[in-house]
């Protein structure tokens, strides 16, 4: 059996995606981020991505489970957004005021609507309303915890691992950029009227008005909608972003910067790239014929190869000259071939980027030639020599 290699030339005209690639490196995008991921939403096309597979400590990121696991309760008709839960000292001590740590400022014992609650968790990031939510549906913060990684399974977010409701430092506490992407997008596509609350700039509660902390929000990138930012010492400075701009939604998440400043400039730069520097060229959709694999002893001399999927690319702009397109398999490919045998790869390449394979599979089957067939091409062959 030989290698058989052969290049597909390419007319990039369209974008369409549900098998998609990226590249992870820096010369097209550099970036101060340990961690970035940038998603077309429509298609849930990797754009761009960097460690984003990688669990990281997410911090208030964390609060995008919270949130969709009440959502989740809400649509079921399990919740109402007018239930009214009392502060426990629990969440008054570990959320509220005197914990030093990002709060809605709940007053002990007080009762506040899922609704207020909602946005204390979302606009004011308060760790006091998540703790006050998850003992209300669960019981507790930790069966609280069980119920987000039942819905991180569910999403088949492998990465995660959620150990409380706020995001709260643990070191087994933990998700990929990847998959916070997803489950954002999940997020915008299951909840869109509760997805609205993302947008809100400020919620006032006991007094007090929190401006929404989202860095998009009155910055020089017009269209974001969402959603939440994270801090901590161990995680840095994280954000995920969503906007939409021409009836294209794009959501990145980024985390591991230095500082505030540094996150709010990065985040502009970042969600102005995901719309003018990246772009999905669609290379192929489900059951083209992308090429032909050579068959030995069979009745048809070649059988063609198809994908299943359709197959794109996420690119930066300056990469779109070098990407090239080829199939390979090991052959000629003993006959008999049944329609939809897996025999090749299609290997998409280009600068920056690791090469991606794709399966290829027989778009037809091929028989067997007969033994008078088998033996009379056994002759020709050993006079071609």
């Amino acid at each position: 059996m030989r290698l058989f290699i052969s290049s597909i030339a390419l007319f990039l005209a369209f974008s369409l995606s549900a098998l998609s690639f990226a590249q992870d490196d820096n010369r097209y995008f550099p970036t101060p981020a340990k961690h970035l991921i940038i998603i077309d939403h429509d298609s849930g096309e990797i754009l761009f991505e960097k460690n984003a597979r990688v669990p990281m400590a997410p911090a208030s990121m964390t609060k995008i489970m919270t949130a969709s696991v009440v959502f989740d309760r809400l649509k079921s008709g399990t919740l109402s957004l007018t239930d009214e839960f009392e502060v426990s000292e629990n969440a008054w001590r570990r959320g509220g005021a005197k914990s030093g740590s990002s709060t809605m400022f709940l007053d002990l014992n007080s009762k506040a609507s899922v609704s207020d609650l909602l946005r204390g968790v979302i606009v004011q990031s308060g760790n006091d309303a998540c703790i006050v939510l998850a003992e209300a549906i669960a019981g507790s913060e930790s069966n609280f915890a069980k119920m987000m990684n039942d819905k991180a399974e569910e999403l088949g977010l492998t990465t995660a691992n959620f150990k409380n409701s706020t995001g709260w430092p643990d070191d087994e506490h933990v998700i990929s950029a990847y998959d916070l992407a997803i489950l954002s997008s999940h997020t915008i596509n299951e909840h869109p009227e509760l997805y609205k609350i993302y947008a809100e700039r400020s919620f006032k509660w006991n007094g007090i008005t929190q401006p929404n902390r989202n860095p998009l929000f009155g910055a020089r990138s017009h269209g974001a909608d969402g959603l939440k930012t994270g801090h901590t010492e161990i995680s840095k400075y994280g954000f995920v972003g969503s906007a939409v701009r021409d009836g294209k939604r794009r959501i990145f998440v980024v985390n591991g910067l230095e500082s505030k400043a540094q996150r709010r400039l990065e985040s502009i730069r970042i969600m102005n790239a995901a719309f003018n520097a990246f772009n999905s060229y669609g290379l192929f959709k489900s059951g083209d014929k992308v090429g032909s694999a050579d068959v030995y002893m069979g009745v048809e001399a070649t059988v063609p190869l198809i994908v299943k999927s359709d197959v794109s690319v996420g690119l930066h702009k300056a990469q779109r000259s070098d990407l090239k397109v080829s199939v390979q398999y090991k052959g000629p490919v003993a006959a008999p071939v049944a329609e939809g045998d897996e025999i090749a790869k299609l290997v998409i390449s280009a600068e920056g980027m690791e090469d991606r394979r794709v399966p290829l599979y027989a778009g037809a089957s091929v028989a067997r030639k007969s033994f008078f067939g088998r033996f009379i091409a056994g002759i020709l062959q050993k006079i071609r020599g």
